[in-house]
């Protein structure tokens, strides 16, 4: 385990404005070599789930507001009680900004949702100036960014939400699952290369604090090869949950080992499962989605360097919800540089090996938990 002497709140803020000054420098860079421009307008698009409406889509209302630069607190605190205190107290508190929020140059100027159920009218009173858009068509000619939020959909109609965005060259973060389906989130990757149009999808999992400091570690070498990791979810198991939040452990796997999976098996007992990934040149990790807590954390990512064992949790300095608040802050950065630079900061074959690992889990769970070559659930 990892036993580094824990900073204060006073130098992990100092810390982690640098960090994340760090990060972005090549976002800074690039914005100082061109003449200044307009902001950049984006759109909104909240997914449904298999059909029906997210009023309060969490990964728009919490991801995603970092992009746009004012926010009602009392009209937040009408519609959605738990986020007041979480904006109040960390999101929106000028105190926890890392000297880079609200960023100066994106604004969310529209929001649609095509099953909307209240939710849009609620959205764009909590952020003044946000238009409720009811034809995604016409939203596309008059925005430069979309961001597709999804926070418990199984992803069926991401296709049908990002491709007017594609086809016209939008920068776009499509949410997990990205497609639902190998076939489906294979049909978006193309699409977007097809177009030539920067995207992007990961779960946030891949932006924590501990998962920066991680790959830090990997690529110094300073303990020997990373050879196994074990990510770990903080929450009780149903294959219809594994689905969707097993997207999470299973990034957290893809960022740290990279692409090149070879096969899965997914054992369940009750309410938690372990579902064990395999490369044909790398040990194998593994996945436990059920792992009983103490303390809610949400998660833990265990890692096997050839000299050490760390492990880390979202919070930091002992709280979630500042872990929480940084890597979704990490999650819109990261966004923003795409829209600045054009590069993609995913790569595509991960993003695709991260639904079909998910597939071939349940299709080992059907098979008693035989080992599936990922090549059997590949379009």
């Amino acid at each position: 385990m990892s036993h580094d002497q824990p900073l204060s709140r006073r130098d992990l803020l100092l810390t982690a404005g640098a960090a994340s000054t760090i990060a972005l420098a090549g976002t800074r860079a690039a914005a100082a070599d061109e003449t200044p421009r307009k902001t950049f307008r984006i759109g909104m698009i909240s997914a449904t789930i298999k059909g029906k409406s997210q009023p309060r889509n969490g990964h728009n209302w919490h991801f995603g507001q970092y992009l746009h630069p004012t926010c009602n607190l009392d009209a937040l605190k009408k519609h959605y009680e738990y986020g007041y205190r979480l904006f109040s107290k960390f999101l929106r508190n000028p105190q926890f900004n890392f000297d880079l929020l609200p960023f100066s140059d994106t604004q969310i100027t529209h929001y649609y949702d095509a099953a909307d159920q209240g939710g849009s009218a609620a959205f764009s009173e909590v952020f003044p100036g946000v238009k409720v858009a009811t034809n995604l068509e016409q939203m596309v000619q008059e925005v430069d960014a979309i961001w597709l939020g999804d926070a418990s959909g199984v992803g069926d109609d991401h296709f049908d939400l990002v491709a007017p965005g594609l086809a016209k060259g939008l920068p776009t973060f499509c949410d997990k699952p990205i497609g639902g389906t190998v076939a489906g989130t294979k049909k978006i990757l193309d699409f977007a290369r097809q177009h030539k149009t920067p995207l992007m999808s990961s779960s946030a999992w891949r932006y924590e604090w501990g998962m920066e400091g991680a790959l830090r570690m990997r690529d110094s070498g300073e303990f020997g090869a990373l050879e196994h990791v074990s990510a770990r979810l903080f929450s009780r198991y149903s294959l219809d949950g594994w689905m969707i939040y097993g997207q999470h452990p299973v990034w957290a796997v893809m960022t740290l080992m990279g692409a090149g999976v070879d096969a899965v098996s997914m054992y369940e007992y009750k309410d938690t499962c372990h579902t064990l990934i395999t490369y044909p040149d790398r040990y194998p990790c593994h996945c436990w989605f059920g792992q009983p807590y103490e303390k809610f954390e949400y998660d833990r990512t265990d890692l096997y360097f050839k000299k050490k064992l760390h492990n880390f949790t979202p919070s930091i300095e002992g709280s979630f919800d500042y872990g929480y608040h940084y890597m979704m802050f990490r999650l819109a950065a990261t966004f923003r540089q795409m829209l600045l630079t054009g590069k993609e900061p995913v790569p595509h074959q991960e993003i695709l090996e991260v639904t079909a690992i998910v597939q071939a889990a349940a299709k080992s769970l059907a098979d008693r938990s035989r080992l599936v070559k990922l090549a059997e659930v590949m379009p």
